[in-house]
Parts: structure tokens; sequence; C-alpha cells
């Protein structure tokens, strides 16, 4: 999409520090992070949310949760553990229609989130 921030970012028309980076999925940190470790996960590909999956997408859902793994490894976050999070339109809080799971770790997260 052609107004999409995620696909500007997914085709290097804006810039990012990317801290994983596949052809199908690439990982960075969030610009307002809510925890110290914050990255966020997106495929390539515009696909609004999760919602929009189908059964075609099951190659890119498992490179996506390879590339959170990967992320909560790098960061440090993968013993202590880590939260993993989508928002699945406005109600829920997606303010990017780009599907994007948020990593977040590096404290002691709270229940109820939301």
């Amino acid at each position: 999409m052609d107004d999409c921030i995620f696909c500007k970012i997914a085709s290097g028309e804006i810039p990012a520090a990317l801290e994983y980076d596949t052809p199908d999925v690439i990982a960075f940190r969030d610009l307002n992070p809510q925890s110290p470790i914050h990255i966020l996960v997106i495929p390539r590909e515009h696909i609004q949310s999760l919602m929009d999956l189908g059964e075609t997408e099951s190659d890119l859902l498992l490179s996506m949760i390879e590339a959170a793994q990967e992320v909560a490894r790098k960061t440090g976050i993968a013993d202590g553990g880590f939260r993993l999070v989508t928002n699945v339109g406005p109600d829920a809080g997606q303010s990017v229609p780009h599907l994007h799971w948020h990593v977040l770790g590096g404290r002691m997260m709270k229940w109820p989130p939301g």
C-alpha cells in the first residue's frame, strides 16, 4: 500500500534499524516503546490484520514466530520471558493497519494488560 508506514519501512523507503531481516519478515524497534524491549515483527507483504490471514499464509506465520524467537534471544529476554501481542482492529488499539506483532520484555509484565 502506498500510504502504509510499515510497507515503507519494509521496502527501505523509510529507514529503520532492523533487528531481524529476511525476504518475508522484518523486525525493528518501536518508536514509542511500552517496555524496555519493544520490537515490532511485520511481514514485508501488506496484510492488514490477523483477520486477513488464510491457509496460504502458514509459512509466513512460522517465519514471524521464528523472528519473534530470534529477537527475544538477541535482546536477552527469551529466558526471563516476554509478551507477544497483536492488536486486531481499532477497538483493540491497532493503530497501523498492517499485521504486526509486539515483542515486549525487559521488565515484569502485569495482568490484565488492557
